[in-house]
């Protein structure tokens, strides 16, 4: 049998006893692939070439798993909302084990909407095929983006239904990621008091993640740091695209820096700060201008979490706590400074990379004011900024209702342009397409394809649109229609759920 190839580690459960409870997938009615990502599959090294379709569909709702496949449901708690949960935890996930893929790295294979575990509390355990899918398309627009994130491999339909606010047809991702341990994790065993498990567990995490400080004896202080740097990268990558994750709770943000849990998340079209999508964010508190404050906060109780392990006396740790979150302002600004100077077109090689010069940072924002002050459209305004560099200024004019303050802008621009060692119009540009994309999962096409595929079972909308997001940065006219903003209206009445 092909899938008998399919071997993973498990050094999480073997390393982490009482981190997890031990549980199986629930049997499904009618398992049906409806996405396998076939080079994903190859560059885990899981030997499933020959697998067909029914063979993938039954591994991968968990009704085919192999004898060594023990699978596990994760224990970490939250702070939801701002709220503190001291118990979330894998309610209708698996980890299956992990993958070392051929590069050498360590990287988690799991289940979602597998069914009830000891962790579900009220829920049933299931998801439905649309947020599933959209999964599938958030993840492979942000890879194809360059940005950290968690990657779907597969979605199995079930064949069962789904109870939400209407029934819906029901469906299992497996979901791959560098790993799935959260800052809720050590929240959850920080909530006990159990010094000893957060001290394993913080330990396996520098092994998995960050083993150049492993034997460093200051080597928890380092970690903090670790992380805090991947989440300030990976805020400024997110808001250099408009992305908006919707609900940044301590159970979703990954120590790794990996984007994850793509619920209620969106790109933003026309540039507003105070943008949200999330149909349960009530008071903006995920707002997309606030996401660069939230990772600053969520490391504020992982720093808490593992207060214990900086330092025996807790002033001291107090102190190394801070002195590194201090520091993640400036992290961030460096990092969005960098993105922004390279989508404007200027060469990062000839702009010291550590110099937040407020002259460059004038520039961004007063650009920023522009398209806020016109409601132009975050990608379009960046993208056919480009065609200026090249000396056609037309299609991004046409963008704004106020040409002379952004003819203005251009010339500044311009004259920040020509104080760089000379590249022509032509070189610009084509750097400027390189980083700044012209295609992103616009809201309108991803409804359009999640409900062909859920109402319908129609899922070459829904193939289209990933064959699209797959080469952002493309101009090709088959995917034109993908690069269209929504129609007037569409946006400001747009909402995400979290399909839970």
């Amino acid at each position: 049998m092909p899938t008998s190839s399919f071997n993973l580690d498990n050094s999480y459960a073997r390393a982490l006893p009482g981190c997890y409870v031990a549980w199986p997938p629930a049997p499904v009615a009618a398992p049906r692939l409806l996405h396998f990502n076939h080079a994903l599959a190859d560059e885990l090294g899981l030997g499933l070439d020959a697998a067909g379709a029914d063979e993938l569909a039954a591994l991968f709702s968990g009704q085919a798993l192999p004898e060594h496949v023990a699978p596990i449901a994760q224990a970490y708690a939250g702070h939801q909302f701002g709220n503190f949960s001291p118990q979330l935890g894998d309610g209708r996930a698996l980890l299956l084990g992990e993958a070392i893929d051929r590069h050498g790295r360590r990287r988690d294979l799991a289940f979602k909407g597998s069914g009830r575990t000891p962790f579900s509390r009220n829920g049933d355990g299931k998801a439905a095929v649309g947020p599933m899918l959209r999964e599938v398309l958030i993840g492979e627009a942000m890879h194809a983006l360059g940005i950290p994130t968690t990657r779907a491999l597969a979605v199995v339909a079930t064949g069962e239904p789904v109870y939400r606010e209407q029934t819906l047809p029901g469906a299992i991702l497996t979901r791959v990621a560098a790993s799935h341990i959260r800052v809720g994790t050590f929240e959850y065993f920080a909530a006990r008091e159990d010094r000893e498990r957060l001290k394993q567990l913080a330990d396996y995490s520098i092994a998995r993640h960050d083993a150049e400080f492993a034997d460093a004896p200051d080597r928890h202080a380092h970690w903090l740091r670790a992380v805090a740097e991947r989440q300030s990268a990976l805020l400024a990558r997110w808001m250099n695209v408009g992305f908006i994750h919707g609900v940044m709770n301590t159970d979703n943000m990954s120590i790794a820096g990996e984007s994850i849990d793509f619920g209620p998340c969106a790109f933003m079209e026309a540039y507003h700060p105070a943008t949200v999508f999330s149909s349960i964010d009530q008071h903006g508190r995920y707002a997309y201008a606030n996401q660069p404050g939230i990772a600053q906060w969520n490391l504020a109780r992982f720093a808490e979490a593992i207060l214990p392990l900086l330092a025996d006396d807790e002033d001291k740790a107090v102190e190394i706590a801070t002195d590194i979150l201090a520091g993640f302002g400036e992290r961030y600004r460096r990092h969005w400074l960098q993105g922004v100077r390279t989508k404007l077109g200027l060469d990062p090689a000839l702009t010291r990379s550590n110099d937040d010069d407020p002259r460059d940072r004038a520039l961004a924002e007063d650009w920023l004011a522009l398209l806020q002050a016109g409601n132009v459209d975050y990608t379009l305004a960046w993208r056919r900024m480009a065609d200026a560099a090249e000396g056609r200024p037309e299609p991004l004019q046409a963008l704004f209702a106020d040409t002379p303050a952004l003819q203005a802008w251009l010339a500044r621009w311009q004259e920040r342009c020509a104080a760089e060692a000379p590249l022509s119009g032509a070189q610009r540009a084509q750097a400027m397409r390189r980083v700044n994309p012209v295609i992103i999962p616009r809201n309108h096409r991803v409804e359009e394809a999640l409900e062909a595929a859920s109402a319908r079972g129609d899922l070459g909308p829904f193939e289209a649109l990933l064959a699209a997001l797959r080469r952002p940065f493309d101009d090709d006219p088959q995917f034109a229609r993908y690069a269209e903003p929504a129609p007037s209206g569409y946006t400001a009445g747009y909402r995400t759920f979290c399909g839970t």
